[in-house]
C-alpha cells in the first residue's frame, strides 16, 4: 500500500493542475492549443515520474551478486 501512496498522491495533484489549466486559461484564439498543451505536458510529466518510479521499486529482474574470482563490475 505504501508504494501506491505517492503514485495517488501525484495523481490527485496533477489531475487538479489540470482543472487549474482548464478554468484559468484566458479566452482568446488559441485558448484550446494552450489547454490542451498544458493538460498534455502535465499528462506527460507524470507518466514519465510514475513509470521510473515503480521500476525502482518494483524492478522487472532482481540484481544478482556474482561471486566469480575474475569479474569485477560484472
Amino acid at each position: 500500500m505504501s508504494t501506491s501512496l505517492p503514485v495517488l498522491f501525484l495523481l490527485v495533484i496533477a489531475v487538479g493542475l489540470m482543472a487549474c489549466a482548464w478554468l484559468f486559461v484566458p479566452k482568446g484564439p488559441h485558448q484550446i492549443v494552450i489547454r490542451t498543451s498544458i493538460m498534455l505536458t502535465l499528462a506527460a510529466c507524470y507518466l514519465m515520474w510514475m513509470i521510473t518510479y515503480l521500476a525502482q521499486v518494483h524492478p522487472l529482474e532482481a540484481p544478482r551478486k556474482s561471486f566469480k574470482a575474475g569479474a569485477v563490475g560484472h
